[in-house]
């Protein structure tokens, strides 16, 4: 694994591989290991690094070669049939946004997409914007653009996003209005 880290200092810790290995700003850290079995398993960042630390859990899957395979065969393929607020809720999940923003409300680590849509936010620099498809469109692809007030800026940029990926979700959160 090569990995770099867009906050602060993280360090991830995999038990059953008893393996560690801090995640730096701005340097790349490398991790390695051998799964040779099947299994799944919880991921543990082990460095405490602020607010919802205890929050940040990955699932780690140990697939067969195959089935492996197959995933990456199938894993980015996008469901034609799918509307596109349907297919913007499934890439929320799949490109783990609801590690950050809520879809009830609550308040994460950046703001919640439930009634956002239409609405004005503050910005960090005193200013205010529309939350309509422009203003969605320029956070996932240059979020460090506007941020919003009261939240860090640690949103990473998506911009191999194809537009009608960016387009369903945004359809996505017009939904959670």
């Amino acid at each position: 694994m090569v990995m770099i880290s867009d906050d602060v200092i993280h360090s991830l810790f995999i038990p059953e591989f008893r393996v560690k290995m801090d995640v730096l700003p701005n340097r790349y850290t490398q991790l390695w290991f051998e799964a040779t079995e099947t299994f799944e398993s919880v991921v543990y960042c082990a460095e405490y690094c602020g607010f919802d630390h205890s929050g940040m859990l990955a699932n780690l899957i140990v697939h067969t070669q195959e089935d492996f395979d197959l995933w990456l065969e199938e894993g980015d393929t996008i469901d034609e049939s799918l509307t596109p607020a349907e297919l913007g809720e499934q890439l929320v999940q799949r490109q783990g946004c609801m590690a950050c923003h809520s879809t009830d409300g609550s308040t994460l680590q950046g703001p919640s997409f439930l009634g956002s849509f239409g609405t004005e936010r503050a910005l960090e620099d005193g200013s205010t914007v529309t939350v309509d498809e422009n203003y969605i469109r320029e956070s996932i692809i240059e979020p460090q653009t506007k941020i919003a007030a009261g939240f860090p800026p640690i949103m990473p940029a998506y911009p191999n996003l194809s537009d009608r990926e960016i387009e369903g979700i945004i359809e996505y959160i017009k939904t959670l209005n």
